[in-house]
């Protein structure tokens, strides 16, 4: 059981504590789904372990405000615990903290400005095929129709806008079998891939700045694979290639990019995620930075869904109370203020209040329950 009547900080414990790993979401969902079938401003659907609860109250325009649900492999870090100001526990940062701000919204503001959909979804950790907001926007596109998205992943209380595309490669050095006894009669593969090592080593990442943000990119060996025996000159080594590349490059472009780096080597792709521009031009992203984010924004280094709402026509920002660096760590924690400060932002947002008045209102409305 989820109780949204409680302090948003008790509310982010109890998330944590109900494991969530990719492919375990369901009791979590179930509680997330009881909990906001109580609301009676809220129509709720369900698709598998993911949860989508919307008004409709004919406004001008529809938010989405959504976060996936479940967290990394748990090491020893549940059952949540607090020590001093912070929480500690898988998912506090990622993103838990953030499911929570969202619940709280859903609960604390049953007629926002906006018409808001809430989507809670599983499976983000891993590999994209299995992603819950995939999923959702393929079977039921509809349901995430809006005019401007929010995704509650861990930015530090920073508005973060677009996000990299992800890219890996193989690049392949060839070879000539031979028996390490003769050496000099074979080519050996490994040595040969020594060059696209020192062509990483040497690479120089671009830093552009993509309407009017500053984007810093990333290349990156992350595996190396070859040999055959201890007694055999390999005829095969295969480099694994991270390429982290800034929105203003379409994945064809950071593609031919790849292959003009590595021009001397076979290059495969193997995997690619495209990138997301900041977009924070349209009216309804202007209004959420000056807002939430005292018109304050930077760029997303990493990859977030904000790039499947961007392929879906939504704009999207990130924002959430989390610190994106202590994501997926063993000693994950969340600062206990920054739930409370990303909860009255949010508050002020869907309500049109300035956030001392919003900060006002939600304590009210936890006294009032206090009293009750």
């Amino acid at each position: 059981m989820l109780d949204l009547t409680a302090d948003v900080r008790t509310l982010t414990a109890r998330i944590v504590d109900i494991e969530s790993v990719s492919g375990g979401e369901r009791a979590l969902a179930d509680a997330i789904e009881q909990a906001l079938g109580d609301l009676p401003h809220l129509t709720v659907y369900r698709d598998g372990d993911a949860v989508v609860a919307r008004t409709d109250l004919g406004r001008e325009q529809r938010v989405v405000i959504a976060g996936h649900i479940d967290t990394v492999p748990i090491v020893g870090n549940v059952p949540s615990h607090v020590e001093g100001e912070r929480l500690y526990g898988c998912g506090t940062s990622d993103m838990k903290s953030g499911v929570a701000v969202q619940l709280k919204l859903a609960a604390l503001v049953p007629e926002p400005v906006h018409d808001v959909t809430y989507v809670f979804y599983d499976c983000e950790e891993i590999e994209a095929d299995r992603n819950g907001l995939r999923r959702l926007a393929a079977q039921h596109p509809e349901w995430l129709e809006g005019d401007f998205a929010v995704l509650m992943e861990p930015t530090g209380g920073f508005i973060e806008g677009g996000c990299q595309g992800t890219m890996r490669i193989e690049v392949a050095a060839r070879g000539k079998r031979a028996h390490s006894a003769r050496s000099w009669m074979g080519h050996n593969a490994i040595h040969e891939a020594g060059r696209a090592i020192d062509i990483l080593r040497e690479y120089a990442p671009r830093r552009p700045e993509v309407e009017g943000l500053r984007f810093h990119e990333g290349l990156n060996a992350v595996f190396v694979s070859g040999g055959v025996a201890g007694n055999v000159i390999p005829d095969e080594c295969v480099v694994t290639v991270n390429y982290r590349f800034a929105p203003d490059l379409s994945a064809q472009d950071a593609e031919q990019h790849l292959r003009e780096v590595f021009a001397d080597y076979d290059v495969r792709v193997t995997d690619v995620a495209p990138p997301a521009r900041p977009g924070l031009d349209h009216p309804a992203a202007a209004a959420f930075v000056r807002t939430v984010g005292d018109g304050q924004a930077r760029a997303k280094l990493g990859w977030t869904d904000v790039a499947r709402m961007s392929e879906l026509g939504i704009p999207a920002v990130n924002y959430g109370p989390g610190e994106p660096t202590l994501a997926h760590t063993k000693d994950e924690f969340v600062e206990l203020d920054a739930i409370v400060d990303a909860e009255k932002r949010m508050v002020g947002w869907l309500t049109g209040v300035d956030a001392d008045t919003a900060a006002a209102a939600v304590a009210d409305a936890i006294g009032d329950v206090d009293k009750g």
